[in-house]
């Protein structure tokens, strides 16, 4: 059945609140669990960047051998 009575501002704020309440908390109790999971994963991508470009480095130097006559 609909109903006819007007939905006010005052109950879409409160009906808001309600329910971002749940998410506010949850995200609270999950944040020091991604903050070291963010270091973690950036830490490991920058060991691999430095190994990765080291290996590309020995690759591309020549060797120069120098003779004394």
């Amino acid at each position: 059945m609909a109903t006819t009575a007007k939905i006010s501002r005052d109950d879409l704020e409160a009906k808001l609140r309600e329910m971002s309440g749940g998410v506010e908390e949850t995200v609270e109790a999950a944040r020091p669990k991604l903050i070291s999971t963010a270091v973690g994963a950036a830490v490991l991508a920058l060991l691999v960047a430095y190994l990765l470009g080291r290996r590309r480095g020995r690759a591309r130097s020549a060797v120069v051998e120098i003779r004394k006559v």
